[in-house]
């Protein structure tokens, strides 16, 4: 279920509406009065939660989900697990954004209140002038809100914290001693769309964001929220301005990222990663332990421990600066010819 503090619970909705609303077809009509609590994954659905599968390589997530129900297309309607009730649709994922959407709702501030009764703020927070702090937010000892800042719903934001001048912090939960840096925007909604039959759709992103104690994120950097597990930025590693972080990326602690790096989707990295500026990641890879990744790279595929990678599709930089002087001393030969 996505966290309460961010997300408002919408159900139950019958799996017979369910059905309706997304233009799906019950493979068995009789499950069509089966409550549905949540939209989740196939690895986290349980009991009242309907998932989806559109991908193959995730056969075997549904051969094991608890889901209560699943969005199936025809062809794979038949390999749902004994127990798991099947709304047909050609488009899976799809109906299952449609459903997510009628199911949980991201709460908003919508009073005039500057900062929300409900808001707890510990000793010492000092709050600058037009600044919004959310319903049920809470803000440690210590802590500066800058002026303009948005605080939303449900945040939680520990003690010795600096949130600057036009920040906005939505789903998230940041330990101590964190600092936001002026006009990041922590915990939107990541990249998430896939088709349906009225064109391109949005598909709605029910995670989190969690900063861990003394991480440091820079001017204009964004963090989106998970899609629907966290997106995780371990302790005390170093962001720098206007980087991108899609969602579901979990990072190791003491990394360090340069100007305009850009990590995609699903993306593991470990302790200690250097990333030079401009590097680029592409999504559901993963980075390891004391890695480096050169300023421009381009990452195409897992980074094993402690190697250093460079270029575009990005090697060990050896392998690179190699290819980089045989290519130059290839050029100059030709020159010569001519």
């Amino acid at each position: 279920m996505p966290d309460a503090r961010f997300y408002e619970d919408l159900g139950p909705v019958s799996l017979a509406d369910l059905a309706t609303l997304t233009g799906s077809s019950l493979a068995r009509p009789q499950t069509g009065g089966l409550a549905i609590h949540t939209a989740a994954p196939l690895d986290k659905a349980g009991e009242g939660g309907v998932a989806f599968l559109s991908d193959r390589r995730y056969a075997a997530a549904l051969k094991d989900t608890r889901a209560s129900a699943c969005f199936l297309t025809p062809a794979n309607a038949d390999q749902a697990p004994e127990g798991c009730a099947v709304l047909v649709n050609p488009r899976p994922q799809a109906a299952w954004a449609a459903a997510a959407a009628a199911l949980h709702r991201p709460r908003v501030h919508s009073g005039a209140e500057a900062i929300h009764p409900t808001a707890e703020l510990e000793e010492g927070v000092l709050v600058g002038p037009g600044a919004r702090i959310g319903p049920s937010a809470r803000v440690g000892r210590g802590t500066v809100i800058a002026p303009n800042a948005v605080i939303g719903p449900g945040v939680a934001i520990g003690r010795d914290c600096r949130i600057g001048a036009g920040v906005y912090l939505g789903f998230a939960l940041l330990g101590d001693r964190v600092q936001v840096l002026a006009g990041a925007i922590i915990g939107e909604a990541g990249f998430g769309a896939t088709a349906a039959e009225t064109g391109i759709v949005d598909i709605p992103q029910l995670g989190r964001v969690i900063l861990q104690d003394n991480v440091t994120v820079g001017a204009l950097t964004c963090i989106d929220r998970g899609a629907w597990d966290d997106t995780v930025i371990g302790e005390n590693t170093k962001i720098d301005n206007m980087v991108q972080i899609a969602h579901n990326v979990r990072m190791g602690r003491n990394c360090v990222m340069a100007a305009q790096t850009g990590l995609s989707g699903s993306i593991t990295v470990g302790e200690g990663v250097r990333f030079g500026g401009r590097a680029g990641v592409a999504d559901h890879l993963n980075i390891g332990s004391g890695a480096a990744i050169a300023g421009a790279a381009g990452v195409m595929k897992d980074v094993p421990a402690g190697e250093t990678w460079g270029g575009f599709p990005a090697k060990p930089v050896r392998q690179w600066m190699r290819e980089v002087a045989w290519l130059t001393r290839a050029a100059g030969r030709k020159e010569r010819d001519q």
